[in-house]
């Protein structure tokens, strides 16, 4: 029986029964369970091998469910989902006690969003509640984004995976939070600063950290590739187990087929849909290290270079 499908009855008659079920969305693939069980999200950290201290998304039908799972609506939470919901954000707000503390990790928030995609939309709209869903893939490695993915890692422990394309954004949501009185960006992402900026005033950006963090997305090391990525350009002496990731050129100092460019017209939404797949297909070539290049720091390059540099964690070279 072939896993990955379009049934949308079907994904919504397993999360009904408990199962967990690999679901589209315009930033990229979640694994999703019924938010209000925690049992069945336990399956989720089980499945990924992800640490409960790190809290999930729950993604709902429409703004006007929002109420169903916090407490309260804050006036810039609410300005924002006007404004940017469905799509590539994520509010965290004070929970309502129905939302499981597996899926908060112990905290009183939780974030939520509403993802813009035909199919995800179309179950959430038949099912009694909410979905949590972190990023299908193994814990740590990279996200995915398109349903083959999700199968080449996955297919024996999903019941389902509902395929809706390959992703439109690319890169998770942007998870917004409030910290001290003032609203901060826990996670850079699919919606850029500049487009936060006007509604919300100058932003702080939290940095990661590797335990306990205060919202999701968090992590400092996070979407990595089993091989070592290096943020910098190729040296010029190296060999040809080196791959080499650009933005819209291609190293001299390298053979075409180690490497994997973003964007040929420099195009930061299409660099943004490009990210995840490129690291994927460097990751599986016989290589040793891959190098990295990073992108213009604005708009959605923000949220790129965000991706690239956790995925080269403490291997930063100094010259970035």
């Amino acid at each position: 029986m072939n896993i990955i499908g379009t049934d949308v009855q079907k994904a919504a008659a397993i999360l009904r029964s408990g199962g967990i079920v690999a679901i589209p969305t315009e930033t990229v693939y979640g694994l999703a369970a019924n938010a209000f069980d925690a049992a069945a999200v336990a399956r989720i950290f089980e499945v990924k091998n992800r640490p409960t201290f790190d809290p999930l998304i729950v993604h709902i039908a429409s703004a006007d469910t929002l109420a169903s799972v916090v407490r309260s609506v804050p006036d810039w939470a609410q300005v924002l989902s006007e404004h940017f919901w469905p799509g590539p954000l994520t509010v965290v707000l004070p929970k309502r006690q129905i939302i499981p503390d597996i899926v908060t990790a112990g905290l009183d928030t939780v974030g939520v969003r509403v993802p813009n995609h035909a199919l995800t939309l179309e179950l959430l709209e038949q099912l009694p509640f909410p979905l949590a869903a972190p990023s299908a893939n193994p814990f740590g490695y990279i996200s995915p984004t398109s349903a083959q993915h999700v199968a080449d890692q996955l297919a024996d422990t999903v019941d389902y995976i509902l395929d809706g394309g390959e992703c439109r954004v690319g890169v998770e949501s942007t998870i917004v939070g409030e910290l001290e009185g003032r609203s901060s960006v826990f996670r850079l992402g699919g919606v850029a600063l500049e487009q936060l900026e006007p509604y919300l005033g100058t932003l702080d950006v939290r940095p990661g950290s590797d335990s306990l963090p205060v919202g999701p997305g968090m992590l400092a090391s996070h979407y990595a590739p089993h091989k070592s990525v290096v943020i910098a350009a190729p040296p010029t002496n190296c060999d040809s187990r080196t791959g080499y990731l650009g933005f819209s050129a291609t190293s001299p100092y390298l053979p075409p087929e180690n490497q994997r460019i973003l964007s040929e017209k420099a195009d930061l939404r299409e660099a943004a849909r490009a990210v995840f797949a490129a690291l994927r297909e460097l990751d599986q070539l016989d290589v040793d290290v891959i190098y990295a290049e990073l992108v213009p720091e604005r708009g959605l390059g923000r949220a790129i270079n965000d991706r690239l540099r956790r995925a080269s964690a403490d291997r930063v070279a100094e010259s970035s």
